[in-house]
């Protein structure tokens, strides 16, 4: 039911309904007329349902639902009461009407039933403009809702419509009342030829559109026309699917991993396909907007970037041992889908950048491969494993996936932490970001929109301004915290650095007497670099579980990942203890820095003074460790 979710209109043989209310977890049957037809053959009924009998809910009243037997049923309450409304619109053939089975066992379930209507379709655009097709080949309409009828059948055998076919299916179009397509499947008569047919009058005439439907795909079984653009068709054919983008002048085979299936029904929701096939199984297609956006000249572009789709900024649930929970088939990507067609291979690098509405870097993806971190082993359990992606860069359409997150900090390479990943940042807050794609000195952007989660929104402005008040203060305490993470890593990269350097030139110098005064302050220096090291992180351990089992502990860089964590798990602005927590972190940070610079302006200074009387080469330091503003 469109008008409430939780309530589901469901068919089965004999003209079975049942209706499901999800709050009452009931099934009602709603049936026209419950009468057992098992082990009858048609001509013991009163009324000739198929198998699939088709249910119709009106797309102008949600109340509204129709039947279709031989005849047209429709009630407005629900199934509490139904009303023929058309004469039998099938050939009533009886001599198709017989018990069936033999000569040993009969075999009378409702699908043998013959002279049914077969699909019941209502305009979108026209109320009451009903169309019908029976499994006997016959096609009529009602302007009227059903109190008169034409048969257009004759005016559809002038271009090919088979004698004997199922009329499987009829999609009235989205666009023009009088507009209308007509699927024919002919295989139970050994034809497996494909059966499409358009009129723009309302049956007065027809066009066949079968011509140009791949040979492999056999005979269609539906046909759906795009809600957004028009002339823009889905055909779900006995050996797969393809698509139209001139009105069925013209077919494109619609493969992907699509498997080689019979397919059954298509639904366009919103901006993706839902596929039903013969094999019981569904699919889907999300988001329909680079079909609805191809044209010729967007091919010749060197780069186009399609318009993005709003993305919501979902947390994933999921167990702490597990991680997210899917279930058994793959959920949508999680975050925002962004598609892009390329003409050839740029030359250079791919960017992909979110921008956001100060003009900012948040977030840079690129087709340069991430240098891959070797420093995970067998037994960790903080921090992410997961190599990100690198943007495709060959000649044709991508997808790609943003996960709505603010670059992270940057780590400690090679450092351990028990909890939290720095690299992971923090979600972005609801608004208009620009995404801006770059191949060879070429850029082009569209406009994203992340919204709040539905479930989040507490639909009084009050509320909902303080939500997202509390999620700009979750995001702005995130930042200086990725502030400090980056700042430490930058500290530990000098310090290795001048460290290295110093247990080098000793090596270097052993041998030499002279330099022996300089070999043994440098030593003394290296073991005070160590000492400052060891607060700033836990660079003895050599897998997470190391920080518990070590003595000393979680030391700076673990304590502020711990934080990290803890802040950006889920929303709301920073609690008490946090605030507390990251407080005392923060002067470590600070008292830390302060004996690294003195290291430097003190023992170092002195080191590349007694080096420089030996003529012998100094230590350089590094840039100064500051935030890194690259996304």
């Amino acid at each position: 039911d469109p008008a409430d979710p939780n309530v589901i209109y469901a068919g089965e043989y004999g003209g079975y309904i049942s209706r499901y209310d999800h709050r009452t977890r009931q099934a009602r049957s709603v049936g026209i007329y419950p009468y057992n037809p098992s082990g009858h053959g048609a001509e013991d009924l009163r009324y000739r349902f198929q198998w699939t009998a088709p249910i119709l809910i009106s797309p102008h009243d949600a109340k509204t639902i129709y039947h279709g037997a031989n005849v047209l049923f429709k009630t407005t309450d629900s199934g509490e009461h139904w009303t023929a409304i058309s004469k039998d619109l099938t050939r009533n053939d009886k001599a198709k009407q017989k018990w069936a089975g033999g000569p040993i066992t009969g075999d009378n379930t409702g699908v043998e039933v013959y002279d049914t209507i077969f699909a019941v379709a209502e305009s979108p655009v026209k109320k009451d403009l009903l169309w019908v097709g029976t499994d006997d080949g016959l096609v009529q309409r009602s302007d009227d809702g059903g109190k008169t009828w034409t048969d257009v059948t004759a005016n559809l055998k002038k271009v090919g419509l088979p004698e004997w076919g199922t009329v499987c299916c009829i999609e009235p179009s989205r666009f023009d009342a009088n507009a209308a397509y007509v699927v024919v499947d002919a295989h139970k008569l050994d034809d497996q030829k494909p059966y499409l047919f358009k009129t723009l009058d309302g049956g007065a005439s027809w066009t066949s559109l079968a011509a140009a439907v791949p040979a492999e795909l056999a005979f269609v079984r539906t046909v759906r026309e795009d809600p957004k653009r028009k002339g823009m068709l889905y055909l779900g054919c006995e050996r797969g699917l393809a698509y139209s983008t001139d009105d069925g002048a013209s077919w494109k085979r619609l493969k992907l991993n699509f498997p080689t299936v019979a397919v059954t029904d298509l639904v366009v929701k919103d901006n993706d396909l839902a596929i039903a096939t013969n094999g019981r199984s569904l699919w889907v297609l999300d988001d329909l907007t680079p079909l609805r956006e191809m044209n010729p000249t967007l091919l010749e572009k060197k780069v186009h970037l399609f318009p993005a789709q709003p993305a919501y900024r979902f947390r994933y649930s999921g167990s702490l041992s597990e991680g997210t929970t899917l279930g058994s088939a793959p959920n949508p990507p999680e975050g925002a889908v962004i598609h892009y067609n390329l003409k050839q291979k740029p030359k250079g690098d791919l960017t992909l950048e979110v921008v956001n509405v100060k003009g900012e870097v948040i977030r840079k993806l690129s087709s340069k491969e991430e240098e891959e971190d070797k420093s995970e082993e067998e037994g960790d359990y903080g921090g992410d494993k997961d190599k990100k992606d690198a943007l495709p860069t060959e000649a044709g359409l991508h997808r790609v996936v943003w996960d709505l997150q603010i670059a992270g900090a940057t780590p400690i390479k090679k450092a351990k932490t028990d909890g939290g990943d720095p690299k992971a940042g923090p979600l972005v807050t609801p608004g208009k970001y620009t995404v801006k794609l770059t191949a060879d000195g070429e850029t082009v952007q569209t406009e994203l929109v992340v919204q709040l989660d539905p479930r989040q929104d507490p639909k009084n402005p009050d509320a909902l301004k303080k939500l997202l008040a509390d999620l700009d203060e979750q995001q702005a305490f995130a930042l200086k915290l990725r502030g400090d993470l980056t700042t430490l890593a930058k500290t530990v990269e000098q310090l290795r650095s001048v460290r290295k350097q110093l247990q080098d030139r000793n090596t270097l110098l052993k041998e030499d007497a002279k330099a022996g005064p300089l070999v043994k302050a440098s030593q003394e220096a290296i073991e005070k670099l160590g000492v400052l090291e060891e607060k700033l992180h836990n660079p003895k351990a050599k897998v997470a579980y190391d920080i518990l089992a070590q003595k000393g502990g979680a030391q700076l860089y673990s304590q502020l990942a711990f934080l990290w964590d803890a802040l950006n798990g889920s929303d709301g602005p920073p609690t008490q203890g946090l605030r507390e927590v990251y407080q005392e972190q923060q002067l470590l940070l600070v008292k830390y820095g302060l004996e690294w610079k003195l290291l430097v302006a003190d023992d170092l200074a002195k080191l590349n003074d007694t080096a420089k009387k030996l003529e012998l080469p100094g230590v350089i330091v590094p840039a100064a460790a500051e935030e890194s503003k690259k996304p």
